[in-house]
């Protein structure tokens, strides 16, 4: 960075880039690995525990895999190495930048559906409602299996994500799917996935339902429509479904 009119201090070194970042708001951070004092691995892992959701792009012109490596795996959004290509660094900073917005959006919809799940929001003061809400309130921190029963239209749906948004696992996808409503030949594909070529059609590799859950939490909805040969390979399933 160039010296600050006045400062009489240069800013080519990362423990600048640190301080600027805890004194103002950033959108996105380009930076060298090799600088003075603090290098930008450093400054990375600094920035990154102040605020993880700003975007930093590394640059050098001591290219090594093994750089690299260390600068995604502190949180580093992408690497690139000197003479710049500036096609390149402005295609990798949009890339940045629509990221970080994708991953607010996330956050305020998780935030949203947090909300609407939260058991302040399900209405009912009869005795048997407070204790079906004392139960998702024992169950919730749990690791057990949970078994939601009740006529359609009853909130079974509302109860599983009261559940998922209250557990430990709240920050993870809660990943919902009608088991009616897919046939039973295709009912184990869509829950567990397949690869490229598994069968006539498989044309790529395709990822679970259980696996897009991993972290977070699974609904499986009308389950009880399913038959018995389409829920043998459930047993295989150690995480948690609702």
């Amino acid at each position: 960075m160039p010296n600050q009119p006045g400062s009489g201090k240069k800013w080519n070194d990362g423990s600048a880039a640190i301080e600027k970042v805890q004194n103002r708001a950033f959108d996105l951070i380009l930076m060298d690995i090799r600088m003075i004092k603090v290098s930008g691995l450093e400054a990375l892992n600094e920035i990154k525990a102040f605020n993880p959701a700003i975007p930093v792009i590394i640059m050098t012109a001591y290219s090594s895999v093994e750089t690299a490596v260390e600068a995604l795996k502190n949180g580093a959004y992408d690497y690139l190495t000197k003479p710049l290509d500036f096609d390149v660094l402005r295609l990798t900073m949009e890339r940045a930048m629509d990221h970080r917005q994708l991953r607010e959006e996330n956050r305020l919809l998780r935030e949203s559906l947090g909300n609407h799940f939260d058991t302040q929001n399900i209405i009912g003061r009869s005795p048997v409602m407070v204790k079906l809400l004392e139960t998702v309130a024992q169950v919730a921190p749990s690791e057990a299996t949970v078994l939601i029963t009740g006529e359609s239209g009853t909130g079974k749906e509302m109860i599983a994500g009261a559940i998922h948004f209250n557990s430990p696992r709240k920050d993870g996808p809660f990943v919902k799917i009608n088991c009616a409503a897919i046939t039973e030949t295709l009912l184990e594909s869509e829950l567990f996935g397949h690869e490229r070529g598994a069968f006539t059609g498989a044309h790529r590799k395709r990822e679970g339902r259980f696996r897009q859950a991993h972290g977070g939490g699974l609904f499986l909805d009308e389950i009880s429509e399913m038959s018995l040969q389409q829920t043998c390979p459930l047993m295989r399933w150690k995480r948690r479904p609702y």
